[in-house]
C-alpha cells in the first residue's frame, strides 16, 4: 500500500515535541515498530487514539515511510454515533482508514445488568473484532492509545482489586500468538495528550458505554492517584519506574524466587 504523506510541518509545538520524544523513546526501548511493519492504529475517536495516530504519522514521515500506517475504527452502533468529522479529519491527513460497523453496543446492553461495569464484555468483543481484522488484512502490529497514566492506574487496580501485580505492557503477544499489540504512548502523560488534543482540535466522539459510568473503579483509582500527587508530584513517575524495576527477592512469589532453599553463605 502506498501512503501519501501530508506536507511536513515546519513548526512543532512544545507539547507535540514532547510527545514525539517520549513516543520515539518507547518505540526504541521496546522495539515496538521496525522497518517494514504494517501498523494498524485502533482509532476509537477519543483523545488518546487521535494523539497516537497523529504522532505515529509524524514519526512515519520522519522515517521516510519505513513503516506503514493504517487507521481502524470500530463503529459499535452506539446511539448518536456520527463519524462524519472523523472521516473528514482522516481524509485531510491522507491516512488510509476503515470504519467498520458491528453492533456490539446492543450485546453489551443486553448482557450486562444496569449499574454493572460494561468494560469487560465491551473490550472482549472489540478486541476479537480488531484481532480478526488485523489477521485478515496482514497488519503485524496493532497500536493502542494507552498512556502512562493508564498503565499506573491499571497497576494499582490490579493490586487492590485482583490481588495481582500486573498492568498494560508496552508490547504484548496475544493469547493466540497471532497478534502483537503495542502501546507507543506508554511514556506519555495524559495531561500532555489533553493539551495536544485541544491544540489540534480533534473531532472527539464520546463513548456512551464506559464513558457514561462515573462509578467505575478506574475513576476512583484516578482520583486517588491525583490526590496523592498533590502532596508528591513524583508519584506517577515513580509508579511507572516501579513497573520497570521488579525485585523478585523483595516480593513473595515463590515461582519467581526460591525462598525455601535460601541458605546463608
Amino acid at each position: 500500500m502506498t501512503i501519501i504523506s501530508e506536507p511536513i510541518q515546519v513548526f512543532r509545538s512544545k507539547v507535540e515535541k514532547k510527545l514525539l520524544h517520549y513516543t520515539g523513546k518507547a518505540i526504541a526501548d521496546y522495539k515496538l515498530i521496525e522497518k517494514g511493519d504494517r501498523v494498524m492504529v485502533c482509532l476509537s475517536g477519543g483523545k488518546d487514539s487521535f494523539t497516537l495516530l497523529c504522532i505515529l504519522n509524524l514519526l512515519r514521515q520522519r522515517s521516510g515511510n519505513k513503516f506503514e500506517l493504517f487507521s481502524f475504527t470500530l463503529d459499535q452502533a452506539q446511539p448518536g454515533w456520527d463519524d462524519t468529522k472523523l472521516r473528514t479529519f482522516l481524509d485531510k491527513q491522507q491516512i488510509p482508514y476503515e470504519i467498520l460497523t458491528r453492533d456490539t453496543y446492543s450485546i453489551v446492553k443486553e448482557k450486562i445488568p444496569e449499574g454493572q461495569t460494561y468494560c469487560g464484555l465491551c473490550s472482549r468483543l472489540r478486541r476479537g473484532i480488531i484481532y480478526r481484522y488485523a489477521e485478515e488484512y496482514g497488519y503485524n502490529k496493532i497500536a493502542l492509545g494507552h498512556h502512562r497514566d493508564d498503565l499506573i492506574r491499571t497497576l494499582l487496580m490490579s493490586i487492590m482489586y485482583n490481588g495481582e501485580i500486573r498492568s498494560m505492557p508496552p508490547k504484548l503477544l496475544s493469547d493466540s500468538k497471532k497478534n502483537i499489540v503495542i502501546r507507543p504512548l506508554a511514556y506519555c502523560q495524559e495531561k500532555d495528550i489533553i493539551a495536544y488534543a485541544t491544540e489540534r482540535q480533534f473531532p472527539i466522539i464520546p463513548c456512551n458505554l464506559c464513558g457514561s459510568q462515573e462509578n467505575l473503579v478506574r475513576v476512583k483509582i484516578k482520583k486517588l492517584i491525583d490526590q496523592l500527587t498533590l502532596d508528591n508530584p513524583k508519584i506517577p513517575s515513580n509508579m511507572l519506574s516501579a513497573l520497570q524495576q521488579i525485585r523478585p527477592s523483595q516480593l513473595m512469589d515463590q515461582d519467581l524466587w526460591n525462598f525455601k532453599d535460601l541458605q546463608a553463605e
